[in-house]
């Protein structure tokens, strides 16, 4: 374990602290104790309440539980996070880990779908998998019912990646709990939330964004207009992955989602061999090309004064609005709408939205 791992917990799950506060904070402050000590301070700067900050103890005991557990956490901004996920924008601070850690070095696919899906969906689902992992393709996917957990079970020999809604330690559906023990030992399970959490309708949505980030592109085998799945390929599509669909039947409700995806540009996927080849160009070939992180972790010291913090204030409403828009409006630099922006969250008083976008609360 790294020997700030207790400071980073703490930081992490300090009140209003997302994941791109936590890499602003480390940014500005280099190392997650100075960004403890400084927290109170920019919080009441804002005019917010007092903060609250994570305690030693309460990190402490996670971690502990984690090792009962049998599982580790991984840190952003440690060489073993993966790389791919490290270039999106909310990247969890830190992810839990059960199994085979190795696996986030390879190249990923995932792979989602309609939870109630059709026998002959859950079958091609699984023969694709198991043909991607033949060609050293590890699987990623989201543990559910149907072509999730189909998808899992076709690549579990060669390499999968389940990656869940709650706790490490929750298993979420109860259908699926036996594959997930499964997969913690023989692939990968990873977790964003903590060890414990039960699984909320709020969390799946956070789950897909992970599933989207650790891979070069997603495949929709089969999924309604307005499921999951179609979240999940519209987060990769946002991080600059490959989009890929089986197309269906137009009289099965289930295969809207991909038929609509296809329409939109979506690749037109019938084989694995066709999965290989979407990809392939993705990076210019490499898998590693784009893996540097989008967002690097040296010092920034940068201190907004009550103009520029007015400025960029006005500008706020409780309809969001793109970060970048905040910086064209106020002529401010990016730098300093950021410093503003992070004062603001810590004090309750600006919210963050998909798409990089801010609003006033």
């Amino acid at each position: 374990m790294i020997p700030d791992a207790v400071a980073r917990l703490r930081l992490i799950r300090s009140e209003n602290v997302g994941p791109v506060t936590y890499r602003q904070l480390i940014s500005r402050f280099v190392t997650a104790q100075a960004a403890l000590d400084a927290l109170p301070d920019l919080a009441r700067r804002s005019g917010g309440k007092t903060l609250r900050i994570g305690t030693a103890s309460d990190a402490e005991r996670e971690l502990a539980a984690l090792a009962a557990f049998g599982a580790t956490p991984l840190f952003i901004g440690t060489p073993e996070y993966p790389l791919l996920l490290a270039r999106t924008e909310t990247a969890p601070p830190i992810l839990s880990l059960k199994g085979d850690p190795t696996l986030l070095e390879r190249p990923a696919v995932a792979m989602v779908g309609a939870r109630n899906a059709s026998a002959a969906a859950v079958r091609f689902a699984r023969t694709l998998a198991a043909e991607l992992a033949e060609h050293d393709l590890v699987v990623v996917s989201g543990l559910a019912r149907g072509i999730d957990a189909a998808a899992h079970t076709g690549a579990l020999a060669g390499g999968t990646v389940a990656v869940i809604a709650g706790g490490i330690d929750v298993c979420y559906p109860p259908e699926t709990a036996e594959l997930q023990q499964r997969i913690g030992i023989e692939g990968l399970v990873v977790a964003e939330m903590p060890i414990g959490t039960t699984p909320q309708a709020r969390h799946f949505p956070r789950r897909n964004r992970i599933i989207a980030g650790l891979c070069a592109g997603t495949v929709v085998v089969e999924g309604a207009m307005r499921s999951g799945s179609l979240i999940t390929a519209r987060l990769a599509a946002e991080s600059g992955r490959e989009v890929m669909a089986i197309p269906g039947s137009p009289l099965d409700p289930r295969a809207q989602g991909c038929n609509q995806l296809i329409r939109e540009g979506a690749t037109l996927v019938q084989s694995a061999a066709d999965i290989i080849e979407a990809i392939s160009g993705f990076g210019g070939g490499s898998f590693r090309s784009l893996a540097a992180p989008m967002f690097d972790f040296a010092p920034v010291a940068v201190e907004a004064g009550e103009d520029e913090r007015r400025a960029v204030e006005e500008l706020l409403s409780p309809t969001p609005v793109a970060v970048d828009e905040l910086v064209r409006q106020s002529g401010l630099a990016s730098a300093v709408v950021a410093a503003v922006l992070l004062d603001l969250e810590l004090g309750g008083a600006v919210a963050r939205h998909a798409g990089g976008r801010v609003a006033s609360i």
